[in-house]
């Protein structure tokens, strides 16, 4: 049975003295594919990048609230900022590989937690490569310099980068919209895969891509949840008038 893994509670967030965020309360389960559709400047990515504390390198940002992650809130005193971020893995909106090997990219975060060992770090490339689909197609040039590969590689490569560490949750920050839809229909059929194993919450402008691969949809409006459940349910029957306008394309 699935469990709540990540739970907002009340979430407020703020730059300075503008506020973003306005009392989120939102509850995602495991091995489940959470969509927060919105127009832009409604608070999606700033949400997501408060999970794993990205937003707390920020000058003069800081929240309210609670956000639960493991029965933990990742504000306790004794969570470590650098462990949440290997739990909570991110994938951003452009492709952004180190300018190093294929190899290296994806065995960077061994190195931050001080594994050495090359036999567990030559088998987590292969596994995490082989997770994306891109095993077959760098196998015989793990070598190569990662800005070498298609845009469409180089974000499957963000992705291996991000599961070669072993997260529970991985946040997907508009994966797709810097490119082809080739490499979007790969991605999309990735994110199915990999939800048999990991929670995973995916923002995207993209109404059509939010309800081929998500279970549940959010939608953000001015810093507020106006509506929240199952995607079916959320495209066909929305219950807030906002929510309609929205997906159908009246305003955003």
């Amino acid at each position: 049975m699935a469990k709540n893994i990540l739970e907002t509670q009340d979430l407020k967030a703020y730059f300075g003295n503008k506020q973003i965020l306005k009392g989120i309360n939102l509850a995602f389960l495991s091995n489940t594919v959470t969509a927060i559709i919105g127009p832009s400047g409604c608070g999606k990515s700033t949400f997501i990048r408060s999970i794993n504390r990205i937003n707390d390198l920020i000058p003069n940002f800081r929240i309210e609230g609670n956000i639960i992650f493991n029965d933990q809130d990742i504000h306790d005193k004794n969570v470590d900022e650098v462990d949440l971020r290997r739990k909570v893995g991110m994938v951003f909106q452009r492709p952004n590989p180190f300018p190093k090997s294929i190899y290296d990219n994806i065995a960077y975060g061994f190195n931050i937690y001080g594994i050495k060992d090359k036999y567990t770090i030559d088998a987590a490339v292969e596994n995490s490569l082989k997770k994306v689909a891109l095993w077959e197609e760098v196998k015989n040039n793990l070598s190569q310099n990662a800005l070498t590969l298609s845009g469409g590689q180089q974000q499957r490569l963000c992705f291996a980068r991000a599961l070669a560490i072993e997260p529970e949750v991985l946040l997907l920050d508009e994966p797709c919209s810097a490119i082809d839809p080739i490499s979007t229909a790969k991605i999309e059929e990735l994110i199915h895969q990999l939800k048999k194993n990991y929670t995973i919450i995916i923002v995207t402008h993209n109404m059509q891509q939010a309800a081929r691969v998500s279970d549940y949809t959010a939608f953000f409006l001015l810093g507020e949840l106006i509506e929240f459940g199952k995607t079916d349910g959320i495209f066909t029957a929305p219950k807030d008038k906002r929510t309609e306008a929205y997906i159908t394309g009246r305003f955003g």
